[in-house]
């Protein structure tokens, strides 16, 4: 299987950040620059420690399955007890880890579940904490006791249940606040500028926010009744046209994301776990009777941010053969070495595990037969990561779609996406690395006979 990748690079929240606080994040969930992850534990801690309140019943419900289960237990307290005792894995002044353990996990989860994502805004600059469970997470899950317990069925079936309950928040009227001028909002100048450079980054254009979204400038929320509704917000009418509307052999591009991986010849089952993984086809596409039509074929994976569009679009003009969401793990990441205070956690976390995630993660799989009979049957995954996977498809079996037409969504996130074909179909011109996104719609590559 031959592959090629990208270095990692760089996005409108990391400039100038000092090598010393910078970490490369493929997905820049959270910040590049970790004084703004730091900045945000140490403001929950300290809010939720001035401020005790009982536990939702999820939480409650969360705590007495870990409690009255010996397994989960031992672990969710060794994945802890298993960080290095040292200050750069989130250690405060006293020496005490900053998120102390599951209990003082659970106190923390329970102030996120009423809180929409906002911006930290510090003296060196402007950051953002996209996913803020991740970053409570983010050294404890890295342990060898983190890669278990999140591998788990249960404990995966209970933060399904815990992710739905903020999902419902962020669907809310109360979690639009956060969509105001102020500065560690969506709409001060922190936010908007991040947003529109984002955005015109990919299509080399001067655009404000009002000229690119669907929004109404005038309420004070920009015309979003929630933040989930600002999240899938939808690009205007001819912002992003549709590349080769009456040209078959041009295939669009499904999500307005930056380029991560091409593959080619990829193998029915492969170590998906290890490190430099493999493409893994019948994991990737949970075993359907359709996967063996993709071995040997071609992969092509490329990644979302925070700040970009999250709508999916159809590559091609075609019949929705099949659609269905496939429940995964949605805190695990592969532990290809023991996490010590000798060998540190791997800062390249996210982008050493796109592989692996496509093959573990909630991701929505989406079959459709095209029209053009050089490509024929593709497939179409939304990956899912942390709590960033909802996975909303809005097609349906059977449903003809044309070519740039909208197939689904992420509800407050996603990772990245993948789009495969068939063994034998000759796709060429996809693009390479760069260090902004590619538009959605925009041309992805081309079939030849």
């Amino acid at each position: 299987m031959s592959a090629k990748s990208p270095r990692p690079g760089a996005d409108p929240t990391d400039h100038d950040v000092p090598d010393e606080h910078l970490v490369h994040r493929t997905g820049h969930w959270l910040p590049q620059d970790k004084r703004h992850h730091h900045k945000f534990l140490h403001d929950t801690i300290s809010h939720v420690d001035k401020h005790p309140k009982p536990l939702h019943p999820v939480l409650e419900e969360f705590k007495e399955m870990v409690e009255q289960d010996s397994r989960l237990y031992m672990l969710f307290n060794l994945m802890f007890e298993q960080l290095p005792a040292n200050k750069k894995y989130l250690k405060d002044p006293t020496g005490d880890a900053q998120v102390r353990d599951f209990n003082h996990l659970l106190q923390l989860m329970n102030h996120v579940l009423t809180t929409a994502p906002r911006w930290t805004v510090a003296k060196h600059k402007a950051g953002m904490v996209g996913v803020p469970v991740n970053a409570l997470l983010d050294w404890p899950m890295g342990t060898r006791a983190g890669f278990t317990v999140f591998q788990d069925p249960k404990v995966n079936a209970m933060m399904k249940k815990v992710l739905n309950v903020w999902g419902e928040f962020l669907k809310s009227p109360e979690s639009a606040k956060v969509l105001d001028d102020q500065p560690e909002h969506w709409f001060g100048e922190h936010g908007v500028s991040s947003l529109e450079e984002v955005a015109n980054k990919a299509a080399r254009t001067s655009h404000k926010f009002n000229d690119m979204f669907v929004c109404d400038p005038s309420d004070k929320y920009h015309g979003y009744k929630s933040w989930d509704d600002f999240f899938t917000r939808e690009l205007k009418e001819g912002i992003r046209p549709v590349a080769g509307e009456d040209n078959d052999d041009i295939v669009a591009n499904a999500c307005e994301s930056r380029f991560y991986k091409l593959a080619h010849n990829v193998h029915a089952r492969d170590r998906f776990w290890v490190k430099g993984q493999p493409y893994s086809v019948n994991d990737m596409l949970a075993f359907d009777e359709l996967a063996e039509q993709f071995v040997g074929g071609t992969i092509y994976q490329a990644f979302l941010s925070a700040l970009s569009y999250h709508r999916w679009h159809s590559p091609v003009t075609g019949t929705i053969k099949k659609a269905y969401v496939v429940d995964g793990t949605y805190f695990s990441e592969p532990l290809y070495e023991d996490f010590t205070a000798e060998h540190e956690a791997d800062t390249h976390g996210e982008c050493t595990s796109q592989e692996y995630i496509s093959a573990v993660a909630t991701r929505a799989l989406v079959f459709i037969e095209a029209d053009n009979p050089k490509i024929g049957l593709m497939c179409f995954i939304g990956v899912g990561m942390t709590e960033v996977s909802t996975c909303d498809i809005t097609v349906k079996e059977g449903q003809k779609v044309k070519k740039g037409e909208q197939l689904g969504m992420f509800h407050f996130g996603g990772s990245s996406h993948v789009i495969l074909f068939r063994k034998g179909v000759k796709v060429s011109g996809f693009p390479d690395y760069t260090e902004h996104n590619v538009p959605v719609r925009s041309e992805l590559c081309k079939v030849s006979a």
